[in-house]
């Protein structure tokens, strides 16, 4: 069984830097995508960065430049890091998995999920 736990949230100063990490468990063998979604009170869930296990990486355009996902596989971890933050940065953001490659941003296409990590960016 997939499990994806989120850490590295917090509360940050515009401007400033942040890392988050997803640890994974249950999820070893190809093919695989994952991603990071985020969802601001009021507001859909949106897909903001994925990569598969054939190394491909993805960005919405709105995080394209400040948006790194990274993946460390003898750690078992997912990361987002995130520069420049700005305010409306500010969500929770969300670690998901599905057993198969280039799987694009949609929550839907996603199977697996974890609780979540939230983000507040003050100015």
């Amino acid at each position: 069984q997939v499990q994806l736990v989120e850490s590295g949230g917090g509360l940050v100063q515009a401007g400033g830097s942040l890392r988050l990490s997803c640890a994974i468990s249950g999820l070893t063998y190809r093919p695989y995508s994952m991603a990071w979604f985020r969802q601001a009170p009021g507001k859909e869930r949106e897909g903001v960065a994925a990569l598969d296990s054939g190394g491909n990486t993805y960005y919405a355009d709105s995080v394209k430049g400040r948006f790194t996902i990274s993946k460390d596989n003898a750690m078992n971890t997912l990361y987002l890091q995130i520069d420049s933050l700005k305010p409306e940065v500010t969500a929770m953001y969300y670690c998901a998995a599905v057993r198969r490659s280039w799987v694009p941003l949609f929550p839907d296409k996603y199977s697996y999920w974890g609780q979540g990590a939230q983000v507040t960016v003050s100015s």
